[in-house]
């Protein structure tokens, strides 16, 4: 249900089927996100899960299933 929702929200923002985005899709590497791009996700993220990310965890979140991964333990 979230990897669903994320994968939406990334193919609108990115411009890519969302059949071709995976858990395992690297946001900077295979969606092109640079920091700009990934503080935006994030913005759009945090409305949609009532979710915050502190910036400190940006860091940590590379892959579509890592965010997922964050969203759930926090939501």
């Amino acid at each position: 249900m979230v990897l669903e929702k994320v994968k939406a929200i990334l193919a609108e923002q990115f411009d890519v089927e969302e059949d071709k985005i995976t858990a395992d899709t690297d946001l900077q590497e295979d969606l092109g996100a640079d920091s700009l791009d990934v503080v935006d996700l994030l913005m759009s993220i945090e409305d949609e899960f009532e979710v915050e990310v502190p910036d400190e965890e940006i860091e940590n979140i590379k892959t579509v299933g890592s965010l997922v991964s964050y969203i759930e333990a926090h939501s």
